[in-house]
This record gives C-alpha cells, structure tokens and sequence, in this order.
C-alpha cells in the first residue's frame, strides 16, 4: 500500500518548487515495522527483509535517545500525532538527521497503527522544512518575520508580523506586501527587496516609517532587515525579511531633535513678539498642528509679570501663532488681538498647571467652557487633541502655549506634553531675557539720550555736523562721545574721546568723562591743561573702582581724548589730545592736512605732561575730529583709513551734511567693529565792525574814558538800549583791574549773539564775588556784574587774566527799570557807582 502511495505522488527533484521524497514506514501499536518503502530504503540504506518485524527503536543512533522517542510516543498516545528532528542511524553506521512527521491511523482490529513521514533534513528544500520547527522557533518570536518567493509573494510569515499589520495570513499567503496596502513606503520597500534579489548584498537595519492597517491612528517606525535566500547550488530561491518594531526609540529621536531645533531656533532674537513666534513655529507640523501663544500684556510692556488670580477672567494677548493652514483660520483671534481664557483655564495658568487632553470635548473641556466662539472652531476644523502649557520663568507665569492637532489622527500622548512642557520652559526663558532686555535696553537708549547731546548748541563760530554709531547697534549704545561747548568771548570747545569697550557701562563712563569736561571748559582752561585736570580725575576714578573691586574698570582706564579750542577773532585753533587720533584740518581750497601734535599718553597713566598746538585757520577751514573707529578695521590699517578719510574730506566747496555723508559711505562698513564718533566743524571769523578794543593805563581817571568809549560803539553798533547796563558793567571792571590788578589793562567789546564785554588786566588773581554789608563803601562790583548780565567768569592767559560778562542783546526787566527817568535814583540806590567818576 504504501508503495502505491508514494508513486502516486510526482516527485521532481529537479523542479526547485517540488515537495522533497519522503520516506514512508508503518508500524503497529507495539512500534514494529510492518511496512517499508523504497524511499526509506533510499533514506536509510535497510532492504525491507532487514526491517520488517522489528522495532523501530533499532533505526535509533545513540541508545540515549530512547528517552525522547518515548515522550514522543506519549504526545502521539494524547494527540494523535507528532512531528519533529530525530537522528537515525544508516545501514553503514553513519548518522542520519531525519524529519519526522508521526500520524495516526485507523485503528485496525489489533489496535492503533501509525503512519512516518520521514525525510533527510540535509537534503530538505528550505518550504520543504517542518512546519512543526518554524513554528516553535520562528512563529511564536515577537519579531516579525517572512518569507517571499522571487515574485515578491508571501509565502510564509509569522503571528508578530500577522498582528502587527492588521491583515491576516490568509490574504497575505501569495501576494505582494503593496498588493494589500498601497504607500510610498512599501514602493519604496518593495524597490529594495528587487535590488537585494539582484544583487545579493543584504539590507541591515533599515528605518521605515508609516501608519499599519491593523492601527491607522498611530504612526508606527520599524527596523528592517532584507537578505536573499538561495539553495547550496546557489540559485536563488526568494527572500526573507526581519522586522523590528523601533517606534519607542523613532519617537525618543524625534522628540530630541524637535528640543535641539528649539534650542537653535527660539530665542534668536532678543524681541518678545519674535520669541513667542519662534516658539510657534518650531511646534507646527512636528508636533502640533495648530499653535497659539499668549501673553500677559505686561510682558508685553516689558513689565514685571503679573497676573490676576480671580476665579473670573484672565486678559492676554496674542503674541504668536502658527498652522498647517494657511492664516490660521482655526484661531479665534490675531497676532496683537485681546485673548482671555475661560475661567477653569485661567485657574490653571494662575497655578501654573499644564493641561492634557487626548480627546477634546466640546462640551467639557476647560479650553471651552462658556466660549461658544471656541466650541464653534472646534467643531468647524476638527480639533481632536489639546495641550495647554503654562509659559512660566523664574517661577512667574507670564503666559500660556495652546497646541492642538486636527490633521493628525493619533492623539497628544504623556510624552508629547513632557516635550512641550520642555521647549516651553526654554521658550519661557527666553521670552523674559527678552522682556528683561527690553527693559534695560529701553532704559540704556534713555541713558544714551541723556548722555551724548541732543542738539549742539546755538553759537557762531562753527557750522558743525556729526554722526554716532554705536558697534552693537542692536544696543544703542557705546562709549565714543563728542561735544561742542560755547566759551566766553565768543570761542567754542571741540572734543571728541573714546571709552574702552562697548555697552552701558562704557556709555556711563562716557557719560562721565563729558560732564567732567564740561565742568572744566567752564574755568576756560588751555586745552593742555583741561587733559591734565581730566587725567588726574580718572586716575582717582580708576582706584575708586579698584578699592570697590569693579570689574569695569578698564572702561576708564585708557580713555581717549582730543580737545580743541577755536577763537572767531583771532582765528587761532588751540589743540591736545590724550592718545587720540590727530584732526583733520581742511583747507578752503580743498588740501587736506593731519597736524603734527604731540599724542599724549592716554587717560589715566599720569605722570607725562599734555602738550597743545596752535593753527591759524582761515574763514571756511573745516575741523574734523573723530574716533579710531572711523579710520581702523579688520580689513585695513589705520594709514588706509587715514587715506581714505583724506579722499572723503577734500571736498570742501559742499555742504557738511554732504561731506559727512561721503565718509560714512567711505569709510563705514554696515557693522563697524568699534564705536564711531565724527565731528565736523566749518570756522567762522568775527568781522573787524564787530569787535572794538581799548588799550587802558592803570589810572582811575580813564574809568570815565572807558564809559565813553562803549557809549560810542554801542551807539555805533545800534544798541543804544544797552549802554547805560554795558557802561555800568565797564565802570566796574576797569575800576577793579585798576585798583587790585596790574597793568596792562585791555577792555574789548565783541557783538555776537550776545553783547560781551571783557577787561584783562596782568594778575592771575582770581576774583571773588561777596555780599557787602550796607555800612560798606564798596564791595559791591560784581555783585552788580552778576546781577545785570547772562553769564560772566574769568579766565587766565599767559600774561594774566580776562574778566568777561556777557548781556543779551534784548532789554531785560532790570535794563528796563535803570532806563526808567528815575534812573538817578535807581542808580543812587544801587550803591552809588557813578559819584565816584
């Protein structure tokens, strides 16, 4: 019977697709053969003589393995059948690895009988292999496998791979993967198993990303592995792929790329709006579809966070917002709009409370409760899944971050709102160093205002101009200054320095420095002498903030300056500088010059004297002062810089402003390294009709003299209104240069913007002015000066000093009041001066 059977089966062993020849053997209830094949001669070498009759346990090749053979006798006595490897041993002794299959027969009236299938292993096409063996090594393993022919069908797979795509084994046998579910990645997949076919050279951990059919709402990510199977003759007989389910690791990356991008891309600018949009954006589409961050309107401001901590309403306002849609129709306002949260939201962010909800709910959510215009966003886009995550630094809430999905099936998970609340905590940081930047630049900018000079003031000597550019313009401020300060007899102060360093405490240094130089022009001291004055104060400056161990130090130490004085009368320029670079000096006709004057070391050294110059300038010269800044770069030397400063200056028939724009655009690049100050001043010179002087002996008796002389200039001039005040004030002066200095004694009248009149005389004795009692006969001199005139002082030369006042040109009410007819009396009571002459 058995031999029949096996013919009945075609066998074909050179078809790569036909069933190996199995061995067939019948044994009865006792484990005797009692039937024997030609295959199991073929397989195991015995003639059917040899075997009938005898118990099976004689094909065993160790004695040891009865014991198996007897728990398989057992499962068959329970099951009905068994299948598995057994080693048997061949005619000529040698060890056969065989593939047994064990089935029962019908019982016949001497017992049960039972059927083998046996087969070599070694000689077992690889579909040919116990399905017994594939499925308690490979069936069962929780990674998913199969197995593909040459045409890409499924031949074989296992329970992992059956569960994890949704679909069952019985559609799969027999097709393509694609031919189940179409995706670009199984094109993409399928398109690589071709090339492993054709080439041989496997696919090792190779990462796919996609949503399953057995779980559409989750993306899933997996690790493949493709290698091609092929026989020991070498032809190819299909495919086998391993897959590994690697979404957990897949998220874990993504989620630490989405913080690195974050920390890359929020907080690139120190804008509280620019912040909040940043944050916005980096969260949409990698985690969010929707994004919406609000802010407390004080923060906003740039003020200290506040927020109200009533059951009721909490106001912000929309400072960012972004969407897979375009213009964010699913928000319920725009960027600067209004936003307030209803009320169990807003208890949420006062307690600084994150909030998540998978499945949002209309009906209950806290995002919603008494807004129907939210509800009706809801319904109308499909929003599914909601985070709400405090903005919260240095333990002050100052807003709140919404993200929602709606494209995206797969709900807001515990990881996701870790990930949000930790970009958040980072985009709350920088959103108050934004906020806190902006206080302080704000108050910086207001500094700077304070510092340097809004409008340089009215005076007639110089037609000025100038520029100041600050290095980190984002900041406003800097520590290179100028200054254009009026002195008396109608000169002016140019001065220009360099603080060392950038930012606010260079600005306040600066800041400084120029109100200690306008203190000392007030004494009208010589330019050499100002820098020795200003040298000695940042000497104490400088211990001052050692002693306090301030680490600004170097801001004042090392500071830079050059200080001009210009006179329009005798149109001489007096200049020192302090380490500073030299002026350029431009003459009418256009020749550029950089005077030769002594450097001087820089402030703060002490112990080397400063040294000035003088130039005679011409009416139309022009000055230019400026900073390193302007003439030293990365790019060039400061000789290149001077050359190209001397080309942009030597234009001196246009305007200043035309002549300042030209060595901007020179000579500024768009980002200077240093701070830049330019100053340009264009001379002016006093006609010969506007200045009148009087050489006087030291006789009381040219006090009168010296009255006429001014009545008849001021007549001369027009300014009759003024003469009896001018008169009064030369009485006074002359009188005191006669009686308490020496000679000579000059008086000179000059008409500028004001009347000025100045007596010198050759004492440096400094005067003084006091109260007289009313017993005094005199004392009473300046006193009068002080009161009757804008401004006077004294200032010493190099023979002496010069006692000046100036008046204005308009009547004031004491003018008005001694030109009154009652002005004998008046002047009676006012200490009686003129009985004296």
């Amino acid at each position: 019977m058995m031999d029949t059977l096996e013919a009945t089966v075609p066998y074909m062993w050179d078809d790569p697709f036909a069933l190996p020849p199995l061995a067939t053997v019948v044994l009865d209830r006792w484990g005797t053969v009692t039937s024997w094949s030609p295959a199991a001669q073929r397989l195991l070498g015995y003639t059917p003589e040899q075997v009938l009759g005898r118990p099976a346990m004689f094909f065993l090749h160790q004695p040891v393995d009865v014991v198996a053979v007897y728990a398989a006798v057992d499962r068959c006595q329970a099951d009905g059948d068994w299948g598995g490897l057994l080693p048997a041993r061949h005619a000529d002794g040698h060890r056969v690895d065989v593939g047994l299959r064990v089935c029962s027969l019908i019982d016949s009236p001497d017992g049960r009988s039972w059927l083998l299938l046996a087969s070599d292993v070694a000689q077992t096409r690889w579909w040919g292999a116990d399905l017994s063996v594939l499925d308690g090594l490979l069936s069962r393993a929780p990674i998913a496998m199969a197995v593909l022919d040459t045409d890409l069908r499924e031949v074989w797979l296992n329970d992992a791979l059956e569960q994890r795509g949704g679909i069952s084994r019985a559609r799969r046998l027999g097709r393509r993967p694609i031919e189940l579910m179409a995706s670009p990645s199984l094109e993409r997949i399928e398109a690589q198993m071709r090339q492993v076919l054709k080439t041989g050279v496997p696919l090792l951990d190779v990462g796919y990303q996609g949503r399953t059919s057995g779980d559409s709402d989750r993306e899933v990510a997996t690790s493949t592995s493709i290698f091609r199977l092929a026989d020991s003759a070498g032809r190819v007989l299909g495919l086998c792929y391993v897959s590994v389910d690697v979404t957990d690791r897949w998220r874990a990356q993504q989620r630490l790329a989405l913080l690195t991008e974050a920390s890359t891309r929020i907080g690139t600018s120190l804008d509280v709006g620019l912040t909040a949009q940043d944050l916005a954006d980096v969260a949409v589409p990698r985690l969010a579809d929707f994004v919406a961050v609000d802010l407390l309107d004080s923060v906003l401001r740039s003020e200290d966070p506040t927020v109200r901590s009533t059951v009721g309403r909490t106001p912000m306002r929309r400072a960012g917002q972004q969407s897979l849609r375009a213009g964010c129709p699913e928000s319920v306002a725009k960027i600067g709009d209004l936003v307030v949260l209803a009320a169990p939201a807003a208890r949420y962010l006062v307690a600084g409370e994150a909030v998540l909800e998978p499945v949002l709910d209309a009906d209950r959510s806290v995002w919603v409760v008494d807004d129907p215009v939210r509800a009706a966003k809801i319904h109308e886009f499909g929003l599914h899944s909601l985070m709400l995550v405090p903005i919260r630094a240095r333990g002050v809430v100052t807003g709140v971050a919404s993200f929602v999905r709606w494209a995206r099936p797969d709900p807001f998970e515990a990881d996701d709102l870790l990930l949000a609340q930790e970009f958040v905590a980072r985009a709350a940081l920088c959103i108050d160093n934004a906020r806190r930047y902006t206080r302080e630049h704000t108050a910086a900018l207001a500094l700077q205002r304070s510092l340097l000079p809004h409008r340089l003031p009215g005076q007639t000597a110089v037609e000025v101009a100038w520029h100041y550019l600050p290095a980190d313009e984002s900041a406003g401020v800097g520590g290179d200054w100028f200054d254009v300060i009026p002195l008396s007899g109608a000169r002016v102060a140019l001065v220009v320095g360099d603080v060392v360093g950038h930012g606010l405490h260079a600005a306040a240094t600066m800041g400084r420095l120029r109100t200690a130089v306008h203190t000392l022009a007030g004494l009208d001291l010589p330019p050499d002498e100002l820098l020795a004055r200003l040298d000695d104060l940042v000497i104490r400056l400088t211990d001052e903030e050692d002693t306090a161990a301030a680490t600004a130090g170097p801001a004042v130490l090392g500071a830079t300056c050059l200080y001009a004085v210009y006179d329009p009368v005798s149109r001489i320029c007096s200049l020192a500088r302090a380490g500073h670079p030299p002026p350029a000096i431009v003459h009418p006709d256009g020749t550029v010059a950089f005077p030769d004057l002594p450097a001087g070391p820089p402030l703060g050294l002490g112990g080397l004297p400063f040294e000035a110059g003088e130039i005679e300038l011409p009416e139309g010269s022009l000055i230019a002062l400026y900073t390193n800044g302007l003439v030293e770069a990365r790019d060039h030397d400061v000789d290149a810089g001077l050359s190209r400063l001397r080309t942009a200056l030597g234009r001196a028939d246009e305007s200043l402003e035309a002549i300042r724009e030209g060595v901007i655009e020179a000579l500024l690049p768009d980002r200077p390294d240093d701070d830049v100050a330019l100053l340009l001043a264009r001379t002016r010179t006093l006609t010969a009709d506007q200045v009148a002087s009087w050489d006087l002996p030291a006789d009381f008796a040219v006090v009168a003299l010296a009255r006429a002389h001014t009545a008849r200039q001021l007549a001369l001039w027009g300014f009759d209104e003024a003469a009896f005040i001018t008169e009064l004030l030369v009485s006074e002066l002359v009188t005191n240069a006669i009686r308490y200095a020496a000679a000579p004694i000059r008086l000179r009248l000059i008409r500028d913007r004001t009347l000025i009149c100045e007596v010198s005389d050759g004492s440096s004795t400094s005067p003084r002015l006091r109260h007289a009692r009313a017993s005094d006969e005199g004392g009473r001199g300046l006193f009068l000066v002080a009161q009757f005139t804008q401004r006077w002082g004294a200032r010493y030369t190099a023979g002496g000093k010069t006692i000046w006042a100036e008046q204005s040109l308009f009547p004031s009410e004491a003018e008005l009041v001694l030109n009154h007819p009652l002005e004998d009396t008046m002047a009676g009571a006012l200490g009686g001066v003129w009985d004296a002459f």
